[in-house]
């Protein structure tokens, strides 16, 4: 949240699709060098746990469409929807923190390092995804110091999500590998279907070496933390 607010209401904005690459390489990374092979090697069957992954990113394609339905509703009905989007983005955005902490719980609950390279990926995520929610606040007329408030307290919902995970899941062991593949297909819907067209609208030279080394980058972190918990 400091860091998101450190860009949003300094003048580094001009960093966010830059960090976009970032977060692509280690969302990737997480899922293709830790959470698939984890999951795959505690599944029982590789045919439900594929199947768990496709229905993750049908679902998620679904809610997405979901949510620009009601957004170009919204907007077509009451002129214009900046007054309301508030509301709207702090309600969405905690759901999704509540969800990400129970992916954080289910990784930690199978390999401390999975926890700490899922945590690294969303962090990377949340990031340039909060300096877009900060900037959606202020243009619906919250102060700095109520946009900085009111986004913090929707972010909290990722420890209560990460409680209810911890005491939920420890119990049902059974569901791990399938918690871990939906994490897995939402970071995969996220990266390829909203981070990656982003990218893909800046080609110059200078954006597209940015971005490659960027994305590298994110890989090469997530790398770095699977080799240093593993060593110890």
């Amino acid at each position: 949240m400091l860091g998101a607010a450190a860009v949003a209401f300094g003048v580094g904005a001009h960093w966010v699709p830059r960090m976009v690459g970032f977060a692509v390489g280690a969302m990737l990374g997480a899922v293709f060098l830790h959470m698939l092979p984890e999951a795959m090697s505690q599944a029982d069957s590789i045919e439900a746990l594929s199947a768990t992954a496709l229905a993750g990113l049908a679902g998620f394609f679904l809610l997405e469409k979901a949510t620009l339905w009601r957004h170009r509703h919204d907007t077509h009905a009451n002129g214009s929807s900046a007054r309301h989007a508030g509301p709207l983005i702090l309600l969405g955005d905690g759901f999704h923190n509540f969800v990400d902490g129970i992916l954080i719980a289910a990784a930690f609950l199978i390999d401390t390092t999975l926890g700490m390279t899922t945590a690294a990926a969303i962090v990377a995520h949340e990031i340039p995804q909060e300096v877009g929610d900060f900037m959606v606040l202020l243009q619906a007329g919250y102060s700095r110091a109520k946009a900085f408030w009111f986004n913090l307290g929707s972010s909290l919902a990722s420890v209560a999500g990460g409680i209810v995970g911890y005491f939920a899941l420890d119990s049902a062991r059974a569901a791990l590998p399938y918690v871990l593949m939906l994490a897995a297909a939402s970071f995969i819907y996220i990266a390829i279907a909203d981070l990656i067209p982003e990218l893909n609208r800046r080609n110059d030279t200078a954006n597209v070496a940015w971005q490659v080394g960027l994305v590298g980058a994110g890989i090469a972190l997530i790398g770095v933390i699977h080799l240093t918990m593993h060593s110890h």
